[in-house]
Parts: structure tokens; C-alpha cells; sequence
């Protein structure tokens, strides 16, 4: 059963709704109705489902990591090196589990709800996502919706997991699944005690013929809350310049003075975007790309996996830490 309130409520209350209906944490067993409530409505589970389906981007690593094969979910369209749809910690947890590839959504122009509906799923995951208000009335004629608790594409790996192992009736093994990850990140950065304090910023993108405007990753992106797991901060700059439920923003090269307090620089692109960087006139005068403490990611899975999801994290950690620790040692001596 569903039942749609139709307003965005404190990730708290979202806690708070889950536990008093009995959705167990740790050590505790799981009773029904689960009922969670998230910014699209209010999601109403009466037995544990037994066909899981995602969509949208890393929802069906949760199911996976935690030893369920979805019945169906979104193919990759981004990282995806051999083209098959599926990202390399992906695969290599189908593997293990000894699964073959389940129905893949193509969702280049959006939901896919037929391909959904074919899969005949008992509850949809999409805590991490870009759902309307459309998007879930539709998907919650297929099957109860876990969608995301406050705005669009802002839900961090953790919060992902909390609330889709709550639908799948596994809260108690999504925080084991939380504890183990965060041990990894842990000895990560015992290895690394120099990222501690920097500040960092996340560009999204940057166009070699066109460098006017800087395009960047606010507060509330996942790539930017990951930040704060390395060691890392987000610079004075970044979060002023974040409003609420928006992930990116853009500023004029012209105010690239702005970006004084950046300590490093990562982003998507190649050696002949980094030459033009440095060769800019605008930008080149930004303190992390004048000590050269830029980190550039590829459009492969190492730079997929920069954005952290629940497999994604152990499978990129120490590459991605180790070219932050690099640019780190680089930024330390830049003259603030």
C-alpha cells in the first residue's frame, strides 16, 4: 500500500518514521509494515520483497552488496569501459554471487517504466536519484518507491544505503554493510595524514575553448560530501555559493579570485584540458592550479567511482586517495 503526502519532510523524520514502525538497526528483528517516508511521499512496505528493483544511478549496489541479485536495474551510461552496462565493481560482485546480468533500464530518456513493470518487482529503490513528482506516481503504480529524502541527487552513500536496505528489511545489515566501509576509509587515510584540513573543490566540467565560466560540484553533491570522509573540506567559496537542492553551480572565470581559499582542484579531462588551464589567464591564477594540485579523472571508472556509491568505494579508494595525496603535498606549499 501507498500513500502519497506529497512534501519533503527532515532526513531525521525519515530515522524517526522508519524506527517506530519496527524497521529494525542492529540486532534487533525486522517487523512489518515498514513504513519510510522521503520528499516524494510516503512509501508503505508489507512484507519483506522478494524481487528487487532499482533505478537510476548505484541503487542496485546496495541490494548486491548486501547478497541480492535485483530483478532489473539501470544499465551505466557513464564509466562503462567495455560498454556491457554494467561497471566493473558491479560485475565483479554478479561474479561472486554467481549471477548472470539481470534486465538492464535503458534510461538515456529517462525511466524505462515498461522495462520496470516487465521485471515484476515487489518494491522499486530510488533513494538516490533524480525522481519527479511524475516519475514516482507512475513507478508507485508498479510497486511501493523508496525515493530520496530531501532533494534530487543529494544523497550520500550513507543515507543511500539507510534507506534502501529499510526497504529491503535490512537496516540491521546496511549499518554492518556502513561500519565495514567506513574501516576502509579509515586505513585509507592512516596513509595519508596530509589530506587532513586541505580544502577541495569539484569542477564539473571544463571546456578547452570556451574557459569563461567555471562549472562546479556545490555542498550538496555526494562527490563534495565524499570530501569530508578523505580528510577534506569544502572550501568557504564552494559552500556560499550552494543553495538548497541544487548539486552544481557556475561562476565567471572573471571572479576566480573567489576560489582563493581552494586548496585543490579535482574534475573530469585530460592532459590537453589541464595545458589549457595553465595557460589561461584567468585561471591559472587560482592558488591550487598555480602549485599544480589538480587532480584530473578520466571518464572511466576510476572518475565514475569519484562520486562513492557502496561498491564503488572499496574498489577506487586507494587510487583515488593516493591522486588526492599527491595534489595534497602539492597544495601545502601554496602561499595563502
Amino acid at each position: 500500500m501507498l500513500r502519497i503526502f506529497g512534501f519533503s519532510l527532515p532526513l531525521a523524520a525519515v530515522w524517526l518514521t522508519i524506527a517506530a514502525v519496527g524497521c529494525a538497526w542492529a540486532g534487533e528483528g525486522t517487523t512489518y509494515p515498514i513504513v519510510i517516508k522521503h520528499a516524494l511521499g510516503t512509501t508503505t512496505i508489507d512484507r519483506k520483497p522478494e524481487r528487487v528493483a532499482t533505478v537510476a544511478w548505484a541503487n542496485h549496489e546496495v541490494p548486491l552488496a548486501l547478497g541480492i541479485v535485483p530483478v532489473g536495474f539501470a544499465a551505466a551510461n557513464f564509466g562503462d569501459d567495455d560498454g556491457d552496462g554494467l561497471l566493473p565493481w558491479v560485475s565483479e560482485k554478479l561474479d561472486e554471487l554467481g549471477a548472470g546480468k539481470p534486465v538492464l533500464f535503458d534510461e538515456g530518456d529517462g525511466i524505462d517504466f515498461e522495462a520496470v513493470a516487465a521485471t515484476n518487482p515487489d518494491v522499486i529503490l530510488a533513494s538516490y536519484s533524480g525522481l519527479s513528482q511524475a516519475d514516482y506516481d507512475t513507478l508507485s503504480q508498479i510497486a511501493p518507491v523508496v525515493a530520496y529524502p530531501q532533494s534530487p541527487w543529494s544523497t550520500d552513500w550513507r543515507e543511500m544505503i539507510r534507506l534502501n536496505s529499510a526497504g529491503l528489511g535490512m537496516s540491521a545489515e546496511g549499518e554492518g554493510l556502513i561500519a565495514r566501509i567506513e574501516d576502509e576509509i579509515a586505513r585509507a587515510l592512516s596513509m595519508h595524514p596530509g589530506l587532513k584540513g586541505k580544502s577541495a573543490m569539484f569542477v564539473t566540467h571544463l571546456d578547452t575553448n570556451n574557459l569563461s565560466i567555471v562549472n562546479f560540484y556545490t555542498a550538496n553533491d555526494t562527490r563534495v560530501k565524499f570530501f569530508a570522509d578523505l580528510g577534506l573540506h569544502a572550501p568557504k567559496s564552494v559552500v556560499e555559493a550552494t543553495t538548497p537542492g541544487q548539486f552544481a553551480a557556475g561562476v565567471s572565470a572573471e571572479r576566480v579570485d573567489a576560489f582563493d581559499d581552494v586548496d585543490i582542484v579535482v574534475t573530469y579531462g585530460g592532459q590537453p584540458l589541464l595545458d589549457a588551464v595553465r595557460a589561461d589567464p584567468l585561471l591559472s591564477k587560482m592558488p591550487a592550479v598555480a602549485s599544480d594540485a589538480i587532480v584530473m579523472l578520466g571518464q572511466n571508472p576510476v572518475g565514475t567511482a569519484a562520486n562513492p556509491t557502496p561498491l564503488s568505494i572499496s574498489w577506487v579508494l586507494k587510487d583515488y586517495v593516493d591522486l588526492l595525496a599527491a595534489a595534497a603535498v602539492k597544495a601545502a606549499g601554496t602561499a595563502k
